[in-house]
């Protein structure tokens, strides 16, 4: 059962059936992880390979979670999230009205320096999100932040085949 204040897009958002799913959670762990669950039942994803789901689980979970502990760190809200499957390409759009980025930008997704008796905690989202998507890009507008990026879909079937 989703957590509550969960709910699908509305208009043309939605599950239709094929190449378009969107929806809108509150910006609490508990509804990332309902959100993700939900993400990967839709037909856009149940269409692609197990490993090419788990990629898209991945940096999906990952932008979400940094938007509930960085953008919303003051308070709760909404985060929008919407997927298209268009040919060999699985667009994702995140929106959130949560703080900007610092700086306007996105962070560089450098790893962090790993040392075997104390390995850090965190520091690998935006590694892993940069170094699995392509087209990331994020802005601001009209008091929102927009994140984009694309996975090759056609790649993640053919690897998983």
């Amino acid at each position: 059962m989703p957590a509550e204040g969960y709910r699908r897009g509305d208009g043309a958002a939605g599950d239709d059936g094929g190449g378009l799913f969107s929806l809108v959670i509150p910006a609490r762990a508990d509804a990332v992880r309902d959100a993700l669950r939900a993400t990967c039942d839709t037909p856009i994803l149940k269409g692609l390979g197990e490993d090419a789901r788990g990629t898209v689980e991945l940096v999906i979970a990952e932008a979400l979670n940094n938007i509930v502990e960085h953008a919303y760190a003051t308070g709760g809200g909404e985060i929008e999230l919407s997927l298209r499957l268009t040919g060999a390409s699985l667009s994702v759009l995140i929106t959130d009205r949560g703080t900007p980025m610092p700086r306007g930008a996105l962070p560089a997704g450098v790893l962090p320096e790993a040392r075997p008796d104390d390995l850090p905690e965190g520091g690998f989202g935006w590694y892993l999100i940069r170094s699995l998507s392509q087209d990331l890009r994020y802005c601001r507008a009209e008091g929102r932040n927009h994140l984009f990026f694309r996975l090759d879909a056609d790649q993640a079937r053919k690897q998983t085949a």
